[in-house]
């Protein structure tokens, strides 16, 4: 029985460390591809510069990824899913201003990801992709919270993009003004104008 047990604490043990390892080199490959990005623009870097960069080898890139594409989609996955975790679980108005010093510290403290992802370093279709997942990911955030005839789809692509306008002019202009102020402006202009279609806070009496 001993054995049996020391055997399965091995192995699990060893599967741990080959984990640990698997992430490791994803988050250096990652880690390049953003580094290189912000240097020379996304549609400039190879697979050779960032396996050179990441001190990781050629083959070894295409053991994790078949192209920098997927690289970056993966590092896109992880923003976006690390980002769902910080907010609250249903999105409302009284709570979007909270969601707003949670999203631009967020951006603060990933700028140099967040800059390759929005900015002139990346790509359209990577801006593109980003406002897709985020859009999936803000509807689910509105159910139940729209009046009827008001299309959800709309609505989160309005959110999503506005937003993301919103953090890129904050990072491109140097973060003038603090994640707590960000967060107010947010509220604001961002989701002041959607108290008319969300039906929990305001009710479908709302003028």
């Amino acid at each position: 029985m001993c054995s049996i047990r020391c055997e399965e604490g091995s192995t699990k043990a060893g599967m741990a460390k080959v984990d640990r390892r698997i992430k490791r080199t994803q988050r250096l490959l990652s880690e390049a591809l953003i580094a290189l990005a912000l240097e020379k623009g996304y549609e400039s870097v190879s697979i050779r510069d960032i396996t050179e960069r990441a001190d990781v080898g050629y083959a070894t890139f295409f053991r994790h990824f078949k192209s920098k594409e997927e690289l970056l989609q993966d590092a896109l996955q992880t923003l976006a899913e690390d980002f769902v975790d910080l907010l609250p679980n249903q999105m409302t108005l009284q709570s979007t201003r909270e969601k707003g010093e949670i999203l631009f510290r967020y951006a603060a403290n990933n700028v140099d990801l967040c800059r390759v992802l929005l900015g002139s370093q990346g790509s359209s279709s990577m801006q593109h992709q980003l406002l897709r997942v985020g859009t999936q990911i803000t509807l689910g955030t509105l159910e139940d919270q729209l009046l009827e005839d008001v299309p959800a789809e709309i609505v989160a692509h309005q959110i999503v993009a506005s937003t993301l306008a919103m953090v890129q002019w904050w990072l491109d202009n140097e973060q003038p003004y603090t994640p707590e102020r960000m967060g107010h402006l947010y509220e604001d202009l961002v989701m002041g104008s959607l108290e008319r279609v969300v039906r929990k806070d305001l009710g479908e009496d709302a003028p």
